[in-house]
């Protein structure tokens, strides 16, 4: 099968839901009359509207040609188009479900339609085969190459999700759906210097569409060039009033410049649009800390955790806020484990030492303190499972390819120091999954923990070439400077902040490595660019 990933379409337009029942009806009745609307003059009408996203003139002219008789397999494919353009998942399953038919012109786009009616609903096997028949018909639609990138891409098929989104590029060079996800993978990829000039090309090209907009606005403001991302971001709410997009960004624009009641009222006005959005989730936290409402803020922060209980930083954000409003011992005795584990920020581990100090336990705030203020790297330490290893061992039998159910056994391997059968999971996941870039990471930080510096340093290699992230950085730097190759590291960190100018990652490694290695002009000026971010190193 071509198609194995998943991946959620875009979803736009005004919330608005006719009365379907009569229409849909339509739907299952016989042949057309004879005196029916010339259906070609229909479908591009709504196709055309579809341009201009405007998926309700679509979805009233498909209707009204149903209505006067017009074919039902002829405009099938159209009317889910439509439908799903403007979120309407339940009429789009009346019209597509069940042995239905399109007509041989409308076929690549009626399977593309039930694939992309799966991808919205995460049912995975049936969007990659109804992608699969649709590749049977035209093989040759950019559009379809889109979806299958897509889907790729967030089912962990990164490699295979750049082959799609290139070949849909080739297929389309002016479409600005390709454009907009080659981009997008060209960042994951390279960095986000690299993708800027895929998002503007598309603009020259599609200079009012939202999509193309919205990601070249969020390159520009994780690049730090906040006063062209208010540009484009203005550009975005003018084409495409109500994006919730668009007013994320103006929040973080204006969080940014210190304007908390301003950030706050126009996330509000995002309504429940972003409610299970991480970024949005901490923003919200952040903002309403800020404004001292902290059991909100509390509130937020602990549903982000309970989502993520691996996200460190939402961890130390909820600590504090709780530590703020007065409740010293659920710090202290919460996060305790967890600050002195070898992984701990340091940051986590000073609230919870002056949680300690408050509550009398001098020696445990020293001891929390002395981890807080040592220097140097820190051994790889796998996050500890939330289940006995032999729980774990018999869960992984369910899966034993899937990262959900191989992860942890390989955290309750290593916990047990059962390094080579930790390594042989690890590698039975990264063959079953070559083009997930998450993979190759297990595979090489297996082989760190295990002492094989080389063979880590090879996976992490591999990780690099299909996603270069902060998480591939980090690694990548520790496994170089462990071969005895600092200066590759060094050279490696500064081609990566050439590419994510605002990474503060890449700021405090190369800080770090160029005092540790004399050079201390440059790593004072790195530590006086990270004090001017609030980050001292």
């Amino acid at each position: 099968m071509t198609c194995t990933a998943d991946a959620a379409p875009a979803r736009r337009g005004r919330w608005w839901k006719p009365l379907a029942g009569a229409a849909l009806a339509l739907l299952a009745a016989g042949p057309a009359v004879a005196d029916g609307p010339a259906v070609d003059a229909v479908r591009a009408k709504a196709r055309a509207a579809l341009a201009r996203r405007d998926p309700i003139s679509a979805e009233v002219a498909l209707r009204e040609a149903l209505r006067q008789g017009a074919p039902a397999d002829a405009l099938r494919a159209d009317l889910a188009a439509a439908l799903l353009a403007r979120g309407a998942r339940s009429d789009a399953h009346a019209v597509l479900d069940g042995p239905v038919g399109f007509t041989p012109e409308t076929a690549a786009l009626g399977w593309r339609m039930r694939g992309e009616l799966a991808l919205a609903e995460g049912r995975l096997p049936q969007a990659g085969q109804a992608f699969d028949q649709a590749l049977r018909v035209a093989p040759g639609d950019a559009d379809l190459w889109v979806a299958i990138a897509r889907l790729r891409f967030a089912g962990g098929e990164q490699a295979q999700a750049v082959d799609a989104a290139a070949r849909a590029v080739a297929l389309g060079p002016q479409n600005a759906r390709a454009l907009t996800l080659r981009g997008m993978l060209v960042r994951e990829q390279f960095g986000l210097r690299a993708a800027l000039p895929w998002f503007e090309q598309g603009l020259k090209i599609h200079p009012q569409d939202p999509d193309l907009l919205a990601e070249y606005a969020a390159t520009l403001g994780d690049m730090g060039q906040a006063r062209a991302m208010l540009v484009v971001v203005r550009k975005l709410a003018e084409v495409d009033p109500g994006n919730v997009r668009a007013l994320y960004f103006q929040a973080v624009l204006a969080a940014r410049a210190g304007k908390t009641d301003l950030a706050r009222t126009i996330l509000q006005r995002t309504g429940t649009a972003l409610r299970d959005m991480p970024a949005a989730m901490l923003l919200g936290g952040v903002l309403e800390y800020r404004a001292g409402n902290l059991s909100v803020a509390a509130g937020l922060i602990g549903r982000l955790v309970r989502m993520q209980p691996d996200n460190l930083m939402a961890q130390q954000l909820l600590a504090r806020i709780i530590a703020r409003e007065g409740d010293l011992r659920q710090v202290a005795v919460r996060w305790d484990g967890v600050a002195r584990q070898p992984f701990a920020p340091p940051y986590l581990q000073t609230v919870v030492a002056r949680a300690w100090q408050k509550l009398g336990q001098a020696q445990r705030a020293r001891d929390l303190n002395d981890l807080a203020l040592a220097r140097g790297g820190r051994p790889f330490t796998a996050i500890p499972p939330d289940l006995p290893l032999g729980a774990l061992a018999l869960r992984y039998q369910d899966g034993p390819n899937f990262a959900a159910l191989a992860v942890p056994y390989v955290r309750g391997l290593l916990a047990a120091r059962q390094f080579d059968q930790a390594r042989s999971v690890a590698d039975r996941l990264r063959a079953a999954n070559p083009g997930a870039s998450d993979a190759w990471l297990l595979a090489g930080d297996v082989r760190m923990m295990a002492g094989d510096s080389r063979g880590a340093l090879e996976s992490y290699d591999a990780a690099a070439a299909i996603r270069f992230n902060e998480p591939v950085l980090r690694r990548m730097d520790a496994a170089l400077r462990a071969v005895g190759r600092a200066r590759d590291a060094d050279a490696m960190t500064a081609r990566y902040l050439a590419q994510n100018p605002a990474s503060l990652v890449a700021m405090r490694l190369l800080a770090a490595a160029w005092a540790q290695e004399g050079r201390q002009a440059e790593a004072a000026a790195m530590a006086q660019a990270l004090n001017a971010r609030d980050q001292a190193l």
